[in-house]
Order: structure tokens, then sequence, then C-alpha cells
């Protein structure tokens, strides 16, 4: 589950993490208000939107219009803001599509002495949290990992202590840090790692972190999302979640309690359990085929499930056939059968169906779909089916 900007510093200032003072704008007349609130010479006007790269995005309405913007006065939070709301910002991460922008957050000026790059993940190799900071913030980690690797550092810590303070003035020192700077950055990288563990965070970004000329270490973006499996411990999340930015298939399957990804491709997949799924994909790409989705609809689908993830499939226009690959194995493979047969029936399928079955009374499930007088193509086994769903499109 990700969240925006000013969401995830609000957050953090609750976590006791120093952050700039800055207000949610919904209106033109909300950004003059908010400048005249924060006071000073400079703001930071920001689109907010689940997307990276809003200081370099356009938007599609107005080319000259940056995602991010420095304004002066009040007219000038007005103004821009005007362009902003309600237009589609394109990023690098938005793909051409883009993000219609409804939240803008406009933030206090800081007097900027260097920018860091700070994220905290999991490394899946170790099994440990991961703190990733590098001298190089405000540009695109990917390009300093690319060109300038060195520059980037890696500290594991433990989960159940954090980061210690000796790791954090050691990080420092290797950035080149000095004085007060070297202080707060013992004081806010333990923070902010201990705010990534007790929040259950699977990704929790600061790009910039900016050291000021006083020497305090502050975010000027946050980009935070959480384990959607360990959302039951923070039941206060749920109203941070924007609907709006997220794919509107994804959140229907999740409300159906179904595991839905959406994809480029054209051959959508109903499968039961995430590794067959992935398996599936795999060899769908492998025959010369592309993945419309990764779909589980998990080990006790009803029929209201099978028939609401095929709706959910058939849903994209992109889809030109479907293959549905279940191993019965808490479910009977003629339980699936009779679900998939009522929902074919529901939803009216006019593409190409594949079906491969394996498991607890498979011979009689192949038999009712032999015997159900729909146009339905089965297969023996996974590349047997993959390549009569790949063939269907030829």
């Amino acid at each position: 589950m990700k969240i925006h900007e000013y969401q995830g510093k609000q957050l953090l200032k609750d976590f006791g993490v120093t952050v700039p003072r800055g207000i949610v704008v919904k209106s033109a007349d909300e950004a003059s208000v908010a400048y005249k609130t924060l006071g000073g010479d400079l703001a930071v006007l920001k689109s907010q939107i689940h997307a990276g790269g809003r200081g370099k995005g356009r938007f599609k309405e107005d080319q000259d219009q940056a995602g991010v913007v420095l304004v002066r006065s009040a007219d000038e939070a007005s103004e821009n803001a005007n362009k902003m709301l309600g237009n589609t910002l394109v990023t690098i991460q938005t793909g051409e599509e883009g993000k219609k922008v409804g939240t803008l957050y406009l933030e206090e000026g800081l007097e900027i002495e260097n920018e860091l790059y700070l994220a905290v993940v999991i490394d899946r190799e170790i099994g440990l949290p991961m703190l990733i900071i590098s001298s190089e913030g405000g540009m695109d980690i990917e390009e300093v990992a690319e060109n300038t690797p060195e520059k980037i550092l890696h500290e594991p810590f433990d989960a159940g202590y954090g980061l210690h303070t000796f790791q954090a003035v050691k990080l420092a020192f290797k950035l080149g840090l000095e004085g007060p700077a070297i202080r707060s950055a013992a004081k806010f990288l333990p923070k902010f790692c201990d705010f990534f563990l007790k929040n259950d965070c699977d990704m929790a970004e600061i790009n910039p972190l900016v050291v000021t000329k006083a020497g305090d270490i502050m975010p000027l973006d946050s980009k935070i999302s959480f384990d959607g499996n360990a959302l039951f411990r923070h039941k206060n999340f749920s109203e941070l979640r924007d609907l709006q930015e997220e794919e509107p298939t994804e959140v229907r399957a999740q409300e159906a309690g179904l595991s839905y990804v959406k994809l480029e491709g054209n051959i959508g997949c109903l499968v039961n359990g995430a590794g067959l799924a992935m398996s599936t994909m795999d060899l769908i790409k492998l025959h010369g085929g592309e993945p419309a989705n990764f779909l589980d609809v998990g080990g006790g689908a009803n029929v209201d499930q099978v028939t609401e993830a095929f709706r959910i499939i058939l849903a994209d226009h992109n889809v030109k056939a479907v293959l549905v690959n279940i191993f019965g194995g808490i479910m009977k493979c003629d339980t699936i059968v009779e679900a998939l047969l009522e929902a074919y029936e529901k939803v009216g399928i006019t593409v190409p169906l594949v079906v491969r079955l394996e498991g607890t009374n498979v011979e009689k499930a192949r038999e009712m779909l032999g015997n159900s007088g729909r146009d339905i193509i089965t297969a023996t086994d996974l590349t047997d089916a993959a390549q009569k769903v790949v063939a269907t499109l030829v």
C-alpha cells in the first residue's frame, strides 16, 4: 500500500522525526492562503501522486508546467496551483498515460547545504532490513547505481534492535558530513529505521534528504509503502489509502478476495496459487505469449469469486484469450469445473478459453468439461496449455 508524500511526512512527524512545515492544498485559493500562512520568501508547490520524478515531469495540458515548482508569492502559488490541479502529470514512472493531480502540498523553503539520497528496504538475500544512502541526492538512484555505484552505501541492521548510533555516525563520516550534520545524522538515521520497522514498511525512501546550512537533516520528500500483509496491525492506515491512485481492477479484485495485478499482455490468466500463477506466466512467455495479468483465486474459491475473476480479466480489452490453470488440492477439480461452467454462463466468454486441470477428481472434472457443450480447449499439462493458448492468437 502506497501513500502520498504529505501523508508520509505527517506519519514521520508523529513518530518524532523533524520535517519541514507544509500545508495540503486542494484549490488555487487554498494555495494562496497556505503561502501566507507559512510565511517566508520561498515555498515549494508539489503535485501529490503515487509516482516519482514529479520535479522533472510535465503536464499533458501544459508542457511548460512542472510537477514541482518554486513559488515566491501568494499569487505565484495560486497561479501554479490552478495549472496543476485537475490536470494530468506525466513522469518517468507514470508512463505516457500520466496521473491526474487532485492534491498539492505547499512546503516551506529551506536553506540547503547538501542533498542526500536515503532509503530503507528489505534485503531478501540476507534476510535483514537494509539502509541505503548516497551523497547523490536529488538524482535518479538508478542512474547513480549505473554510473557511480561507489557513491551508494549499504548498511544492514538488526530488525529487533534497529540501526545503532555508531552505524549512523560511520555512514555520516563516509558521506563527508561534518560537525552538526554528523550529530543530526546520528539521531535521524536510527529514528528513520525505527519508523520503517515499527510501521511494517516494505519501502521508505527520501530523495532528497537535505542537510541545511544549520546542519540539520530533514526529509524534502517521502515515498513510503507498507506491507499489505501487515495492515491488520495498523487499522489507521486504511484512512491513508487513495483509491484514485490505484488500478481500478486491482481494487475490485481485492474487494472480491482475489489477488490480481494488471499487466500489459493479451492472455488472461486464472490460476489457484501464487507460485503456480507465476509459473503459468513464465510458460506463456516461454512459448511466445504475453500474460495480461497475475490472478490467484486461492485454494477455496467459490462460484462468485470465479465469476468475478472472469469479469475482471475480460474487462481488460487487451485480453484475446484466457488460460485457466487449476491444481485441485484443497479444492477438488470437479468443484472448480462446476464453478467455471456456471461462471461461463453468467459472464458470456467470447474469447478462446484453454483449461488445464490436475489433482483430486481430475478425471471427473475433465469429463464434465467434455460434456458441457462449451467451446473450451482442454490441455493435458501446463506446457500443453501454454502452447495451446498462444496458438489461439496466431
